[in-house]
């Protein structure tokens, strides 16, 4: 059946249309849908049964279940592990900042791009998640905590621009005054520079936050931890990057894996300071995070701030992210991974 909340406001119009119910319904079952976050038509409450009876009929509605939760006692973050209709895992975390609440949301169960110091794409991947999946990372956690989410982050589990449409469909719905209401400007989306569809999204005119996972100031280090830049090189997802400036005044943002003796050398700051010399942008410094299997080894604290002087010292803008959650492993990739192995025992 069809999932009647990874519809947009448009198509859930023409489906009761279709059924030749009057307009104001399609109104009233996208807000339970999607400001309510309802996973059955009963709780439709001012909808007659005999029509939710029919909607039972026709469609589904998308949902996920909470299968583990951990709680951080350093900063309160708190990592879900969901369980979809399917039977599939995905995950989201909750990040507490002074002006709200952030979700990271997962776009795919599990992920194709293979990045070497990524959890993700160990237990290979699945399938594109719906609209309506992604969303419901949203209900539930704010259900669950009794909180409101204010900001998003899709930097969760998957490669959001290789499930482009339905990725798409779900800022739309979730921007909605009729649904969550979460302004576009509050919403980022990070790629690993899938080049083709970066220039999609531009034609979009969405004021999201563009963020590329770069990792690399050359195409001879990021080929050897990200496979994509076998396809799409550096100097190719800058010039896309630019132009996605160009066109939308949107400031594009970079995020760089510090990884002791690969790619955090004084060189390497230099050459990524020359590679975006009068580029409006900011870079996101990132100490790697430990996943057993990579083998990866974190930068010093001092190898850390001398490539954030060095970037500042050239003009650069560029910061330190801050580590939450250390204490629960919240990257994504790695609780669904557990719980595979678990279930196969």
């Amino acid at each position: 059946m069809t999932d009647i909340k990874s519809l947009s406001k448009e198509e859930l119009k023409n489906e009761i249309k279709e059924l030749n119910l009057p307009a104001f319904r399609a109104n009233q079952i996208y807000k339970w849908l999607h400001k309510e976050g309802v996973s059955s038509f009963d709780e439709m409450t001012d909808i007659s049964k005999s029509l939710r009876e029919v909607l039972k009929e026709k469609f589904s509605i998308s949902s996920c279940e909470i299968e583990d939760k951990y709680v951080s006692k350093l900063d309160e973050t708190v990592k879900y592990l969901f369980r979809l209709n399917d039977g599939e895992y995905i995950e989201s975390v909750i990040m507490k900042y002074k002006y709200g609440y952030t979700i990271c949301v997962s776009s795919q169960v599990g992920c194709k791009m293979g990045c070497k110091f990524c959890a993700s794409t160990l237990a290979g991947f699945k399938r594109n998640l719906l609209s309506g999946e992604m969303e419901s990372q949203l209900h539930a956690a704010q259900k669950d905590l009794g909180i409101r989410i204010s900001h998003i982050v899709l930097m969760g589990m998957g490669e959001p621009l290789d499930n482009f449409d339905n990725v798409i469909k779900f800022i739309r719905n979730v921007n909605n005054e009729n649904g969550l209401n979460i302004s576009m400007r509050d919403i980022t989306l990070s790629t690993c520079g899938l080049v083709d569809k970066i220039y999609l999204l531009m034609n979009e005119n969405l004021p999201i936050t563009l963020t590329i996972s770069l990792h690399a100031p050359n195409d001879e280090i990021r080929s050897k931890t990200m496979p994509i830049n076998d396809k799409y090189g550096v100097d190719e997802v800058l010039k896309s990057c630019r132009d996605y400036y160009n066109k939308t005044s949107r400031r594009v943002s970079f995020e760089y894996t510090l990884i002791k003796d690969v790619n955090d050398s004084r060189e390497n700051a230099l050459e990524l300071a020359k590679k975006l010399k009068g580029f409006n942008c900011h870079v996101n410094l990132i100490p790697v995070n430990d996943v057993e299997e990579r083998g990866n080894v974190r930068s010093s604290e001092k190898a850390v701030n001398n490539f954030l002087e060095i970037l500042k010292s050239k003009g650069i803008n560029a910061t330190i992210r801050r580590t939450l959650g250390k204490d629960i492993n919240a990257s994504c990739g790695q609780l669904r991974r557990k719980k595979q192995e678990s279930e196969q025992i």
